[in-house]
């Protein structure tokens, strides 16, 4: 998370100007561990895999993704501190220790935030999950209905563009819709000619797409966040990295100014980001600038 936040301009500084009281961000994932970069701020917790009432992750996915929100980088001297790291968590599990879920988990993940986004005062959602065309079409269209009514009260919705490209129309079902921000991978030119670049399988809009997607591209190879061992930290790469910075980055946003709605949040991010020359279905509007965003906020 060290290069990441110098590589889009979140310093030190900027994080520190952002006072104000901290925003809840939902993740619905694999869980999360009660890391020290992120103990104390989990202030709810529901499992719909093994319903388990104690505050976990047998994967380690959620809580990496949580540490790319918001951790506080305290093990770490605050090298690996998240893009947010005053935020609290409300976390619901939807995954299993090997990163697999159902529609319906997922389906009642959305129902809670939803339920309850009043309640712990959820202003963002991070969806790092990527989820295949299948035979549920129904089941799909449904889950995608309810993940639009999570934007439709409110709340930031951040998804995944999932990692099946590089073929054009190969961005996850949640990620295609028009409401939410779709974030996909790139890396701007930082690994040189580096082959295994998260970039180059990150999913891609269709070009019979009425609206471009992704809406925008965040670093997601080889990010280093918070670990579910105890090591502290570990290395993961994918777009289900890339999200979670922007769900972190409308965290920070909202922290500093709470009037501003969903849309707001959206266009701000989008119109700020940086233009990298490449095509639209793969970079959207561009690479995410935190530097600029605030600059440009009003």
């Amino acid at each position: 998370m060290y290069r990441v936040r110098n590589q889009l301009g979140c310093s030190d500084s900027l994080q520190q100007s952002c006072k104000g009281d901290p925003v809840t961000v939902a993740v619905l994932d694999t869980g999360i561990y009660p890391h020290p970069d992120i103990a104390g701020r989990i202030v709810a917790f529901q499992d719909f895999v093994n319903h388990r009432n104690q505050v976990y992750d047998d994967s380690g996915h959620g809580t990496h993704v949580a540490g790319c929100i918001g951790g506080s980088g305290l093990m770490s001297n605050g090298k690996y501190k998240g893009i947010a790291p005053q935020c609290l968590f409300c976390v619901g599990k939807v995954l299993d220790q090997n990163g697999d879920g159902t529609i319906d988990s997922m389906y009642q993940g959305l129902l809670w935030v939803i339920n309850n986004r009043l309640r712990y005062h959820i202003r963002v959602l991070n969806i790092s999950v990527g989820i295949t065309e299948s035979s549920e079409k129904n089941k799909i269209e449904e889950l995608v209905g309810l993940l639009e009514a999570v934007w439709k009260a409110g709340i930031v919705v951040v998804c995944a563009a999932g990692n099946a490209g590089p073929e054009s129309g190969t961005i996850s079902p949640l990620g295609n819709s028009q409401k939410v921000i779709t974030v996909g991978c790139h890396e701007g030119g930082y690994f040189g000619n580096r082959k295994n670049l998260c970039e180059n399988y990150s999913g891609r809009g269709a070009s019979s797409m009425m609206y471009r997607k992704p809406d925008i591209v965040a670093p997601g190879t080889d990010i280093k966040s918070c670990h579910n061992r105890g090591n502290y930290y570990v290395r993961k790469s994918g777009t289900s990295m890339a999200t979670p910075i922007v769900s972190g980055t409308a965290a920070l946003m909202l922290q500093k100014y709470p009037y501003l709605n969903n849309e707001q949040v959206k266009r701000k991010i989008v119109y700020s980001a940086r233009d990298l020359g490449d095509s639209w279905n793969k970079q959207g509007w561009g690479m995410l600038d935190i530097d600029k965003l605030f600059r440009t906020i009003r």
